[in-house]
């Protein structure tokens, strides 16, 4: 294996690397800049809070080297030995304290996607009806950033399970995916509608932008999928997870659109949720009854792990919009620093 250490072989185009927040994650940011082996005590990885801003930002920065990696870093370290070593012991800590979380949670597939699949009655606990009726241009603008660790790499983390999968399962997922990128059209790519609605907000469209800014509760719902992806044992766990998003972005991508429009947001951002209210409610019968049907035809142990990517997803994104709420309710920013002007100072 090529030595670690900075070499010709660097990224380029990828974000800057961030500071750490904490030992873990700035051992992370150190042996990347440095090419060395990440430095931590024996006991900090036992000691960290799992949902805190430490691990969380320290599992980002080890699973974007999958992904577009950071600007300068040694491309070979994807694959660094000591990294990965690292990676795995705060995987297993998050993973554990999911599985904690929701150790009384349904574990049949009808069960998990049930309180999905029914629009509440009572809306006062969704974030997009709260933005669609009350949300101010500010609020949109930090949802955006916020959401743009995700969205400026949408349904990259779920190609990984199509290798994965056979039959029905694959041909499906696959059929999804190719709209997600944009059914042949650069400019209809759902991560480039993202970055366009982001320019329609006055924000930086650049990948990985705000990741200083975004939270441990929105990192964590990033990781997640990542963490699935990653992982071929974890196949049913993601393939739960994006049946979730799919099947609950339709009715959200409405409000959205809605939100969008009240504000004068602009035509990129309104038409980033106008496209996924149409294609996500299709996606969801796709995903549903070909994606999951096919796996569960081919594989019925799985059932157990869909259940529980989707109920671990709805998890975490409870805990985001609880993050988000609890920030605006009190007229201060839920980014860890405010974006610019017509938000709330820190």
């Amino acid at each position: 294996m090529t030595p670690c250490g900075p070499s010709a072989t660097t990224t380029a185009a990828g974000p800057r690397l961030v500071e750490g927040r904490g030992e873990l994650s700035s051992a992370v940011a150190n042996a990347l800049r440095s090419g060395r082996p990440p430095e931590y005590g024996p006991a900090s990885i036992l000691k960290a809070d799992t949902w805190g801003e430490d691990l969380q930002l320290a599992l980002y920065l080890l699973y974007e080297l999958h992904y577009r990696s950071f600007d300068g870093v040694d491309e070979e370290r994807e694959w660094d030995p000591d990294l990965l070593r690292l990676r795995r012991a705060l995987e297993d800590r998050f993973l554990h304290a999911l599985r904690a979380e929701l150790s009384g949670a349904p574990r049949s597939v009808e069960d998990a996607f049930a309180p999905l699949l029914v629009e509440p009655v009572d809306l006062s606990g969704s974030l997009s009806h709260y933005l669609e009726t009350e949300g101010e241009l500010w609020q949109l603008r930090e949802y955006a950033a916020l959401r743009s660790l995700y969205h400026l790499k949408e349904a990259d983390p779920h190609a990984w399970v199509i290798p994965r999968l056979t039959g029905r399962a694959k041909a499906a997922m696959v059929a999804i995916e190719y709209d997600e990128f944009g059914a042949g059209r650069a400019d209809h790519i759902h991560a480039q509608l993202f970055a366009d609605l982001m320019a329609d907000l006055d924000l930086d469209p650049a990948y990985g932008r705000y990741v200083d800014r975004a939270p441990a509760p929105l990192l964590a719902t990033v990781n997640l999928m990542s963490l699935f992806g990653l992982h071929r044992a974890l196949r049913g766990a993601l393939v739960g997870h994006f049946a979730c998003v799919e099947v609950t972005s339709s009715p959200g991508s409405r409000r959205m659109a809605k939100a969008m429009r009240r504000c004068a947001a602009g035509p990129a951002a309104e038409h980033f949720y106008t496209e996924h209210v149409e294609a996500d409610a299709v996606h969801e019968q796709v995903v549903r009854h070909e994606v999951i049907g096919g796996l569960l035809a081919d594989e019925p142990a799985l059932e157990a792990d869909i259940a529980f990517g989707c109920v671990a997803t709805a998890l975490l994104e409870d805990r985001l919009t609880a993050h988000i709420r609890g920030a605006w309710a009190q007229r201060r920013s839920a980014l860890r620093t405010p974006t610019g002007a017509g938000m709330p100072t820190a």
